[in-house]
């Protein structure tokens, strides 16, 4: 009891400390705010100029999310004013999700945040025939949330369409082509807010990957083979009633709410591309060489609509020496975690399964952020004995912004290069012994017939 009451005062005094962090002399004297939601993506950009009240210099700051906008949030970066990437350490609060963060000390200095969500977007009216629009829902807060006080402020939104039904009027306010501005405002308090809702017309893909699973083999003899089987929904307005393929033939619209084709892109040396599903290889896509990448133009056998989904299989190799590090028998992976699966992309969950050569010892595994970490298993393929030891792990709501690279470290002995030689050989020449035994040996009875003959 008495360690359980030590911990539970020891927490308590870590969010006293995170709260105290608020300094309410600090004031946001500038707030620059951008939110594209052009896709299915919401992206938001701030750009926060901050000042001290009695004009000492500011050396850390907090930044709050609502839980209703951290539930959807998959990617938050944060940036100093020489653009170098920040560290930041995540609390609760009555008013939301506290990012705390230190920079070096400045009397004015500027904060740039990048943060973007999921499935923030919600489809108006939910249900849609073939031939209408897709309509979306965007609900926000017309105020820059924050705990400190801010002078002035001004967001701008970014459509995909011009096609607006309505946006909430919070003066001054206006619309411009594909552009929304709420501001300029003055002199707005901590944890001001003022609920818009934007319904406009979106028409860019509205794909979720559900689930993939991506395996990595390395070997030793100059190749890593990557295998990854995607499961594709569509997530945007469902299609309500039939579907009829010469009506989609007909339609002439320069954009719709269906999915024909999208890009994956692929590490410039991948060779051996092969894209299949259940039925088989799918000869409708198409593959281009670039010098930096290799694009894919994947066409699924058939559109997908509103709650609709696809499956399928993508597998390519790479070289092992450009991702393969040797120092002795030290041995480091370093590749991407997730490729670029489509533009905007959404990725429920990644399964990654990375099968190490047989006899790998010492592995330690360093990701770009925080993962989930699976048990280890053993797989076994030709002329393996004890098993390749497989790294698994996991991670949920990645986008665009994930793509990034681990490290894997391990020691592999050179000695074990010779097993799969050794064990062919001596395969053959245990063959070659039984062989030439066999053929010394007599089992035939006509010399014992010709015997009792001679008798006789």
């Amino acid at each position: 009891m008495k360690v359980k009451f030590f911990v539970l005062c020891i927490i308590a005094y870590i969010n006293l400390a995170n709260t105290a962090t608020v300094d309410p002399e600090i004031v946001n004297k500038n707030v620059d705010r951008t939110i594209d939601i052009s896709s299915q993506l919401v992206k938001i950009n701030y750009k926060i100029t901050l000042e001290h009240k009695q004009g000492k210099s500011i050396s850390n700051y907090v930044f709050v999310l609502p839980d209703k906008e951290r539930q959807h949030l998959s990617f938050i970066s944060v940036k100093d004013t020489t653009k170098k990437e920040l560290k930041t350490s995540e609390s609760k609060s009555p008013q939301g999700s506290e990012f705390i963060f230190s920079f070096t000390a400045s009397p004015n200095p500027v904060v740039y945040i990048e943060t973007v969500y999921t499935k923030f977007l919600e489809p108006y009216p939910a249900e849609i025939t073939q031939a209408e629009k897709q309509l979306v829902r965007y609900y926000g807060n017309a105020y820059f949330y924050s705990p400190y006080k801010t002078t002035t402020q001004k967001t701008s939104i970014h459509l995909s369409s011009r096609n607006v039904e309505s946006f909430t009027q919070v003066k001054p306010s206006s619309q411009s082509d594909t552009t929304i501005t709420y501001g300029a405002y003055d002199n707005v308090a901590e944890f001001a807010n003022e609920p818009i809702v934007v319904h406009y017309e979106n028409h860019s893909p509205f794909m979720t990957v559900t689930r993939l699973e991506r395996w990595i083999e390395v070997s030793h003899w100059g190749n890593i083979a990557i295998e990854e089987t995607l499961e594709i929904v569509h997530s945007g307005a469902k299609l309500k009633g039939s579907f009829s393929r010469y009506d989609y033939q007909k339609d002439t619209r320069g954009s719709q709410p269906s999915v024909k084709s999208y890009k994956t892109i692929l590490p410039a040396s991948a060779t051996g591309v092969y894209y299949r599903d259940m039925n088989g290889n799918i000869s409708t896509s198409a593959m281009r060489i670039l010098k930096d990448s290799v694009e894919l133009d994947l066409r699924p056998r058939f559109p997908l609509f509103g709650g609709w989904k696809t499956q399928y299989t993508l597998g390519y190799n790479v070289p092992s020496f450009e991702y393969l590090f040797q120092n002795g028998d030290n041995y480091m992976l370093k590749m991407r975690l997730i490729d670029h699966v489509y533009d905007d992309m959404v990725v429920d969950e990644i399964v990654t399964k990375i099968v190490l050569p047989e006899g790998s010892t010492n592995i330690k595994l360093i990701t770009p952020y925080s993962v989930t970490r699976l048990p280890d298993t053993l797989h076994y393929t030709y002329l393996d004995t004890f098993g390749r030891p497989v790294i698994s792990f996991t991670k949920k709501n990645l986008v665009e912004n994930h793509i990034n690279d681990f490290n894997l470290k391990y020691t592999f002995p050179k000695v074990m290069l010779l097993q799969e030689p050794l064990l062919v050989v001596g395969f053959l020449y245990a063959i070659f012994l039984v062989v030439i035994i066999w053929m010394r040996l007599d089992f035939s009875i006509i010399k014992e017939r010709e015997q009792h003959a001679h008798k006789e």
